[in-house]
């Protein structure tokens, strides 16, 4: 159904895309004129076309939208992310989500890599931070216009990709927190994994499953992406083969711990079961269709791991086979923080105490929260603290990085201030807005 993401076999794949080209006179051919819309009018529905001039886009992505007859007043979006080598058009015949929009009624933006190796940059750092340039800019302009274009629920966004679309789904959820519900991922790897500063797409050590990091290391990468964002972070679905040669095992279990730890969560899941044969399933964080991170692995197969009837499997974790989405879930790993300052003329001290008040133990946390105007942080214990004005992060120390339920921790900090001795706000845990009591 698709080809593995390696640049090798998509050259191959290319060139015999070409000769068949010269044969044919017709494959590959641009959609004709009917299929094809600008940016200011709506698209024909329940037919693939491609929209022009949507908006931002620094590597000229081609856009394509599929459209259901019967589109509701404020549909759910599923951007769905082609593998190396293929194209939104070849994603839309290729999968069964254009007859699942047909009956639940959601918009398909099909992003089409125009870029000779028809991979999506995963690597660069322009990629690799929120608003930074190249393929997720233009695939959030793609989204833009569909939201403006049919008033489009802006809390239903969802993407799904498969193998270099796996990728760019993990690095559209790190950019675009704020963007995305949800996303699933067949045969990725982690985001920030094949990033390289040399101008390369592919980073061997992340594909051969060599670049192993802890759970806190990967989720600051994503945290990384949008500094300063407190807001809630989208679920997560992944699968993979144990046998895949392309994008190797072992990046399975560090998506896992990224998203995991992105969501505030431990590494125990709540729930393991076989819903097919060969298949193993952990939810993390909850045990229901709509856990926060959920992870299926596939015994014995490999990179080719994509098959028909999977889509439906995405669906339901993004809730879009109930009317209106799944029902809203409460934050995972809540979290309490009590704070006490002490301040004189121009200084001040800070207590603060973090509790775990959720049901799973947190494994390394990261404390946001935001000085008031004026005050500059010293020095402190407990935790590294950064930047030391504005929004800072407090990051746990090698002794105090793991919190039980109904565990806490105090930390504290001493800071210059220029007349404004208020304490800190807008707490949040691992991306989890806290209780101030």
């Amino acid at each position: 159904m698709y080809t593995p993401d390696s640049p090798r076999r998509a050259l191959r794949a290319a060139l015999t895309a070409l000769l068949l080209l010269l044969l044919t006179g017709a494959l590959l051919a641009a959609p004709p004129a009917s299929a094809r819309t600008e940016a200011t009018a709506t698209v024909p529905a329940a037919t693939l076309t491609e929209v022009t001039g949507f908006g931002a886009n620094p590597s000229n992505l081609q856009m394509y939208v599929y459209v259901p007859a019967d589109v509701p007043a404020h549909p759910a979006v599923l951007v769905a992310v082609h593998w190396c080598g293929g194209s939104g058009p070849a994603m839309h015949s290729g999968t069964e989500y254009a007859q699942l929009a047909d009956r639940h009624g959601f918009v398909i933006v099909y992003p089409s890599v125009t870029r000779a190796s028809k991979c999506f940059d995963v690597s660069s750092p322009q990629a690799l931070k929120r608003g930074g340039g190249s393929d997720p800019v233009g695939i959030k302009s793609m989204i833009d216009w569909v939201t403006t274009t049919y008033s489009a629920d802006t809390s239903r966004v969802y993407a799904t990709g498969i193998s270099s679309g796996a990728m760019m789904t993990n690095v559209l959820l790190g950019d675009y927190p704020d963007v995305f519900a949800a996303g699933a991922a067949f045969a990725g790897v982690p985001f920030g994994c094949f990033a390289t500063t040399d101008g390369s797409e592919w980073n061997s050590a992340c594909s051969g499953g060599t670049v192993i990091r802890t759970p806190q290391q990967w989720g600051d990468l994503v945290r990384g992406a949008h500094p300063g964002y407190t807001g809630p972070r989208p679920r997560m679905q992944l699968w993979h083969g144990t046998e895949d040669d392309v994008l190797r095992y072992p990046n399975f279990g560090e998506e896992i711990k990224q998203w995991t730890d992105v969501r505030g969560l431990g590494q125990t899941p709540a729930a393991t079961d076989s819903p097919q044969s060969g298949w193993t399933r952990t939810r993390y964080g909850g045990t229901g269709d709509q856990a926060p991170v959920e992870a299926i692995s596939l015994q014995g197969v490999g990179h080719n791991l994509y098959a028909w009837g999977m889509a439906s499997r995405v669906i339901t974790f993004f809730g879009l086979d109930s009317a209106g989405g799944p029902a809203p879930q409460p934050p995972t790993s809540p979290c309490r923080v009590t704070v006490s300052t002490n301040a004189w003329n121009t200084g001040l001290t800070a207590s603060v105490t973090i509790t775990n008040t959720g049901t799973g133990t947190v494994n390394g946390w990261q404390l946001g929260f935001t000085l008031p105007a004026g005050q500059t942080i010293t020095n402190g214990w407990g935790a590294t603290y950064a930047p030391a004005t504005g929004a800072v992060t407090a990051a746990n120390a090698a002794y105090n990085g793991t919190l039980a339920p109904n565990a806490g921790v105090t930390i504290g900090y001493q800071a210059a201030h220029t007349g404004n001795s208020a304490p800190p706000g807008a707490f949040t845990l691992n991306g989890t807005v806290c209780t101030v009591t």
